[in-house]
């Protein structure tokens, strides 16, 4: 009554159940990526204003184009700095 399949019908239906559960996996994984970025994003309205608070407004040396703090300008390490 029962016939055993094939030994090519086995792997295919072995492969079907293995791209399953991967694909199964790859959402899971996903999705937690997602939720872990929204709680990032719900924690972190103040700590992103400190981190705009941080940045440091800098000017180009005319000679060798290196860019040096504007507030306290130090040399770039070439011979005729204007800084």
């Amino acid at each position: 009554m029962f016939a055993v399949p094939g030994l090519p019908k086995l792997i295919v239906l072995i492969g079907i159940i293995v791209a399953v559960w991967y694909g199964f996996r790859f959402l899971g994984a996903v999705d937690r990526a997602r939720r872990q970025a929204e709680r990032v994003a719900k924690q972190a309205p103040g700590q992103r204003r400190t981190d705009v608070a941080n940045v440091e407004d800098t000017l180009k040396c005319r000679i060798c184009g290196a860019y040096v703090p504007a507030r306290q300008p130090t040399r770039c390490n070439c011979s005729d700095c204007p800084f």
